[in-house]
């Protein structure tokens, strides 16, 4: 079985690290390129960097940070916010980002994910999904969190998958900042469904939940931020722990 994977998240905005509760009220939680270098090395396997103030001119400062954090971490990372073509994509993996992550412009354009993988491998190619419940039916949200839309969770996950996306990062807004746990009935029909690895986002608060994710969820991966910004639980830690309860990880 291969080895399930944790991953801290970095929300970025006017190049710091900030957390919120179900997208809102976002508070200050340090340098972005600090933090990186600590969870690599302490026992980080990946890193997801996300840009959620993301407008054209803040391009350039995305890009500059990437180059900064590919120079102090030696584990993959991925990139998202504000991507929306080919050249957007091919200026962050040139910097030193080992994939890039796509949301609302997959939503507006699904095309873009073809052209994507076509061109970069469908490795790098991470698509992520922010849903929520409106009447008992998980729907896609866009614009952090902001704009509804009627697609249907799994049914756009099922489509990116068809188009060629490597991986699925599945944030449930119901749960985001509230350390209530994943989403695992979501996560689970998810993982049964595909055949990409699928990313538990939103609710971490404790060991547990991560051993939740990973047995009940069936996930590939579990994201997390403010419990480990904050230092409730440390990487290391939570992955011995994982061993002990016979979840696979890379110590």
């Amino acid at each position: 079985m291969l080895c399930k994977r944790i991953i801290p998240c970095l929300d970025i905005k006017n190049g710091r690290t900030v957390k919120g509760i179900n997208f809102l009220n976002l508070r200050d939680a340090g340098d972005p390129v600090e933090l990186a270098k600590f969870y690599s090395e302490n026992g980080a396997d990946e890193l997801v960097f996300l840009d959620i103030s993301a407008t054209e001119e803040r391009r350039k400062t995305l890009a500059e940070l990437v180059l900064k954090v590919a120079a102090t971490i030696n584990i993959p990372f991925t990139v998202g916010g504000g991507i929306s073509s080919v050249e957007d994509v091919e200026i962050l993996l040139n910097n030193g980002a080992d994939k890039i992550s796509i949301n609302s412009s997959a939503v507006k354009n699904p095309q873009l994910i073809n052209d994507l993988a076509s061109k970069f491998g469908s490795q790098c190619i991470v698509v992520a999904i922010d849903a929520k419940q409106i009447d008992g039916h998980w729907k896609v949200h866009l614009v952090g969190g902001k704009v509804p839309t009627e697609l249907d969770l799994f049914a756009w996950a099922k489509e990116v998958e068809q188009r060629g996306a490597g991986e699925i990062l599945f944030t449930s807004m119901d749960h985001d900042g509230t350390k209530n746990g994943f989403a695992n009935k979501a996560l689970a029909k998810l993982s049964t469904e595909l055949n990409i690895p699928i990313i538990a986002s939103g609710g971490a608060g404790t060991i547990q939940h991560f051993s939740d994710a990973f047995i009940e969820g069936k996930a590939d991966a579990a994201l997390a931020a403010s419990v480990f910004h904050f230092k409730e639980i440390a990487v290391d830690d939570l992955k011995k722990e994982l061993k002990i309860q016979g979840v696979p990880v890379r110590l």
